[in-house]
């Protein structure tokens, strides 16, 4: 069994007056697949770093398979650890930067050589297996980082960011095999990243974190549903979803001269909390244009992505406003080739009753 748990892990760096990782609660299954995922300085890194021995554990409990890691040797927690850099010896091949782990360890040559075998065949790096990393692509030396750790058939995989320095279309492709891989091999894996759309495809869940707290713990399809707080509502999805702090009537939220559409039981849990205003969550593929009713708002962008378009319009009411008090941008996703353009005046509606009401003070969720 390769479970692991974190049970109120805290790390805090020398003279430093925060915390790195804040009472950090996670249950990860055996064979799982879990994403730390968060903005630069959210802990993501610290917490693998954590679990890898890397970094120590001031307060709290690690363990593995039910054995608690504290106080335990790096070496002696049988995990890989796979580097956003590659980190291959220049002078060695392929082969022997895959099998150097199992080198140190003194495996017999033959079995050495077997399992560099299976390991290449896995990754389509067979050919390769003779080159030095000098002549290999960039997606491939982290294929051959992947080998390496892969050899060692540990009881987890740690990845810390191991995509960051691949562009933009080798990222696709390559997240796409570490995520088949890993399902082929059943092993525990905790991947980190700061790119959201990475943590949504890849993962079984995802820990999405802040200020080295947990946020939210969830399937990729419950944080884009039902996010806990209007941190996890903006962070993940993209583009983000239209988040704004708007005045509360008798369970109707006014916005740009009109009402956001709510269901009854909605309204009446809104009447309920007696706020006078609440912050709205609406995704873009619940905004369309409308023809005469909606929104009233002006076209500041449009993405044309192909398939579909994005148009951002600046909301034209001044009591409707972000959550950091600055005007709004509402972003609604169109059928291709939309007749708007630039500096046009439109009108947004609705497409569906799919709307987030969040705490304007605490962020919270309320529906």
């Amino acid at each position: 069994m390769a479970s692991i748990t974190y049970e109120d892990a805290c790390c805090v760096y020398p003279g430093a007056d925060k915390l790195a990782v804040d009472s950090l609660n996670l249950d990860i299954a055996d064979g799982e697949f879990v994403v730390l995922v968060g903005p630069s300085g959210s802990g993501k890194s610290t917490a693998l770093r954590m679990l890898a021995g890397l970094e120590e554990i001031d307060s709290g409990a690690i363990s593995i398979g039910g054995r608690s890691m504290v106080g335990v040797a790096p070496k002696d927690r049988d995990i890989a650890m796979v580097f956003q850099n590659y980190a291959l010896y220049p002078n060695k091949t392929v082969g022997e930067n895959m099998g150097f782990a199992l080198k140190m360890r003194g495996v017999p040559v033959a079995e050495r050589t077997a399992k560099v075998a299976d390991a290449a065949k896995l990754l389509d790096l067979t050919e390769y297996l003779d080159r030095k990393p000098a002549n290999l692509s960039g997606g491939q030396r982290q294929r051959v980082a992947m080998g390496r750790a892969i050899v060692r058939e540990p009881q987890v995989f740690c990845m810390d960011e191991p995509l960051s320095n691949l562009d933009a279309k080798l990222r696709v492709q390559t997240r796409t095999q570490i995520a088949a891989l890993q399902r082929r091999l059943g092993t525990t894996t905790v991947y980190v990243t700061h790119d959201q759309v990475e943590a949504m495809t890849m993962g079984d869940r995802v820990a999405v974190l802040k200020f080295g707290q947990l946020q939210q713990f969830a399937s990729p399809a419950e944080l884009y549903d039902r996010p806990r707080n209007a941190f996890v509502a903006g962070f993940i999805g993209s583009p983000a979803m239209n988040l704004f702090t708007a005045p509360v009537s008798d369970g109707a939220i006014a916005v740009g001269g009109g009402t956001v559409d709510l269901d009854d039981d909605t309204a009446a849990l809104l009447r309920g909390t007696g706020l006078s205003r609440v912050t709205v969550g609406i995704r873009p593929e619940s905004l369309a244009l409308a023809d005469a009713e909606g929104v009233s708002s002006e076209v500041a962008l449009l993405e044309d992505l192909g398939s579909d378009t994005f148009l951002y319009a600046g909301l034209k009411d001044p009591d409707v406003t972000t959550l950091d008090g600055t005007p709004v941008t509402l972003v609604a996703r169109c059928p291709r080739r939309t007749p708007a353009r630039i500096g046009d005046g439109v009108r947004l509606r609705q497409t569906d009753r799919a709307v987030h009401l969040f705490d304007p003070e605490s962020g919270e969720r309320l529906n």
